[in-house]
């Protein structure tokens, strides 16, 4: 199963410079293991200390903020696509 991952700019330090990037997973949180991986260092950006995802940090499967599905458990399928997008703040 292949997930393509969207990669912001900050972060594309630990994928070589590569906007996005192709890694495997049924769910958010596998995938997460999975981009870790194949991208060291790039979890402890994404993820607190208890493996979710940080609170200034959306994560969206398909256009769809996994807030509003499932979380980190938000199942993947071949060919979904999961966008890393930084919250904006201020005014």
């Amino acid at each position: 199963m292949v997930i393509k991952v969207l990669v912001p700019t900050p972060l594309q330090k630990f994928t070589k410079d590569q906007p996005t990037v192709e890694c495997a997973g049924s769910s958010i949180k596998e995938l997460l293991d999975s981009l870790e991986a194949n991208c060291p260092g790039i979890k402890a950006r994404l993820c607190d200390e208890q493996g979710n995802p940080r609170r200034f940090l959306n994560l969206y499967v398909n256009e769809e903020d996994i807030r509003f599905l499932n979380g980190v458990d938000t199942a993947l399928n071949d060919g979904d696509e999961v966008s890393i997008v930084p919250a904006v703040a201020g005014g």
